[in-house]
């Protein structure tokens, strides 16, 4: 039998686990402190359950210096979810906003008052039709997919795609172009990025400034795959979600992080009479944010166990690193990236790197051998497989090689992948 210390495991969905964390899941899933019970079993809405939630939001909390201000939410649906939640949501929120303001200056209502009489619903057809922008980054596969779910659920004629990076590169992502060659719209309801692209292996160095100063729009990042592997400063964020399957924790729940400024009261969506009247969509109640705010989270079945592991997982890093908090685990993560990539761009003759360095990931390191000749990566991967290099395929839809290496990903398999990649190449 194969010991677990004898592979590091490279995969780009469920990531890889602290060992210390699973072996502790191993006896909380039989038996959860000393009642004889498993963790899977006891109630959602038990003491114990809200004990774990709790913990995991102050060790989220304290990790990324979320201000008070912000709301912690755990829902299931992935990441893909939130492509349409954060579309549920905020577009509800942009009508309930223009609606108020229309019964005020139409009707002289006040604006608690749910009015849409004939006028109001007249202003707000007209100010749907031309005003109502959605505004997305398209740097990747996953923004590329957020987007046609925009609209998907709005219309096309909402989406504004304000950089499209495949046009800057050949028809394929691996760049983000300058900010200077993006098209934002005037007022959108929201921006929309994905930090990290696990499939292409692009990451946006820093925020983009264009985002930044009181004129810009709600800023949405899709942090799936970087969530707690670098220091970010939340209060440029109106929402921040992600998956929990790469740093977090294991596959089930995700994690929005949003301004409290969009709960209700400080904001109300719009009444679904009124957005169903104006041919937008209504949302799950399960993605409604509110809804699940309002609940602690517990609206509807959460997997408690889930959200148990993630508390580890954050335990665990804040004991590791202490006063650095997040920053340590992203010298590490700097760490890990800077010798994969110097190994690579030693040997351009057999490696190269797909992304441009702009915007090379750290979190997910895609690239060819042999110029991407089929029989030579393959020939990697199995010489990989032997000396216990696992999950380096890259993926199905770009092929190639992927080595992502997320938090769990030690020193060490970053060490052994350099050497196998030094040792092939000499090998060629």
């Amino acid at each position: 039998m194969v010991a677990r210390s004898d592979v590091h495991y490279f995969g780009a969905g469920p990531a890889p686990l602290p060992t210390n964390v699973l072996e502790e899941a191993a006896k909380v899933l039989l038996n959860y402190k000393d009642k004889g019970i498993g963790i899977c079993e006891i109630s959602h809405r038990s003491a114990d359950a809200n004990e774990i939630l709790a913990n995991t939001k102050t060790s989220l909390a304290k990790l990324l210096d979320i201000p008070d201000d912000y709301e912690i939410l755990f829902l299931q649906s992935g990441g893909s979810g939130e492509f349409s939640a954060v579309v549920y949501n905020l577009v509800s929120i942009w009508v309930e906003k223009r609606r108020v303001k229309a019964a005020e200056q139409e009707l002289g209502s006040s604006g608690s008052v749910k009015s849409w009489g004939d006028a109001v619903f007249k202003r707000l057809q007209k100010e749907v039709a031309e005003e109502l922008k959605l505004d997305y980054l398209v740097t990747g596969s996953w923004s590329l997919k957020a987007s046609q779910e925009a609209a998907r659920l709005v219309g096309a004629e909402h989406v504004n795609v304000a950089v499209d990076s495949r046009k800057a590169n050949d028809g394929k992502f691996g760049v983000i172009p300058p900010e200077s060659e993006w098209t934002p719209s005037k007022k959108a309801a929201f921006a929309y990025f994905c930090d990290n692209e696990t499939v292409d292996g692009v990451e946006f160095p820093a925020f983009p400034k264009s985002l930044e100063g009181e004129d810009a729009p709600l800023v949405v990042a899709d942090m799936s795959s970087n969530f707690i592997s670098r220091k970010v400063d939340v209060s440029k964020y109106a929402v921040i979600f992600g998956g929990a399957q790469k740093n977090i924790g294991n596959t089930g729940i995700t994690i929005v992080i949003l301004r409290k400024s969009l709960l209700p009261p400080a904001s109300a969506a719009a009444d679904p009479e009124l957005l169903r009247a104006l041919g937008l969509p209504v949302g799950p109640i399960v993605l409604d944010w509110p809804t699940i705010a309002k609940n602690n989270s517990l609206y509807n079945t959460l997997p408690i166990f889930d959200v148990w592991i993630a508390g580890q997982v954050m335990s665990g890093l804040e004991s590791t690193y202490g006063v650095k908090k997040i920053s340590g685990q992203e010298e590490v993560s700097n760490d890990k990236a800077a010798m994969i990539y110097g190994v690579l761009d030693k040997y351009p003759e057999v490696y190269r790197v797909v992304p441009h360095k702009s915007a090379r990931s750290r979190m997910n390191i895609c690239f060819r051998v042999g110029g991407g000749d089929a029989e030579k990566e393959k020939a990697f991967l199995t010489g990989a497989e032997k000396v216990g290099l696992l999950g380096l395929k890259g993926h199905r839809s770009v092929g190639g090689i992927r080595a992502s290496k997320d938090n769990a990903v030690s020193l060490d398999g970053a060490k052994k992948l350099v050497a196998y990649l030094e040792g092939y190449a000499k090998a060629v």
